[in-house]
């Protein structure tokens, strides 16, 4: 028998008038989810941790658009939501903080891998995207564009949950 389980998937909304907010709205979306077979595990994308080479958005307003992780500070698996970076910024903006080439430290704000929480519910997100950080841990951009999950807090990264515009 097969058991049901709650998942939240956090996404961007891809419809709707942008404006002047680059980055677009974010919806939050509850769907409820059977365990797949394994036949259809062949067919899924499998979301593993956040290792070398990984691509990552930028979701601040440092200057970086896209980051090459270099390092997982956590362990030899890789890092997850809240776990700190070591990354090579691959794109950036022409007037930012940071400059393309520059090696910067960051904070998984948004990871493709499921995430459990307490509850049993498990929280997963559509993109993989951090937060540029100095060695300190202290934040080198003033704002947070889009969702940040709540599991934040117990991994004392309370200014960027200050900064958020959503906490899921």
């Amino acid at each position: 028998m097969q058991k049901l389980f709650l998942v939240y998937v956090v996404g961007r909304a891809m419809m709707g008038s942008l404006g002047n907010n680059l980055y677009g709205g974010a919806t939050s979306s509850i769907e409820t989810v059977t365990r797949p077979s394994r036949s259809d595990a062949v067919c899924q994308q499998i979301r593993t941790f956040i290792q070398m080479r990984t691509n990552l958005k930028v979701v601040d307003n440092s200057g970086a658009k896209r980051v090459m992780c270099i390092q997982s500070l956590r362990g030899k698996k890789g890092a997850r939501l809240g776990d700190m970076i070591i990354g090579s910024v691959k794109e950036a903006q022409p007037r930012g903080k940071v400059k393309k080439g520059d090696v910067v430290y960051g904070v998984v704000v948004r990871a493709a891998m499921k995430k459990g929480r307490s509850d049993g519910s498990e929280v997963q997100f559509d993109d993989n995207a951090i937060v540029i950080v100095n060695n300190k841990g202290e934040l080198i951009g003033t704002r947070v564009f889009g969702p940040v999950p709540h599991e934040l807090r117990k991994k004392k990264h309370l200014k960027i949950l200050a900064l958020a515009e959503h906490i899921v």
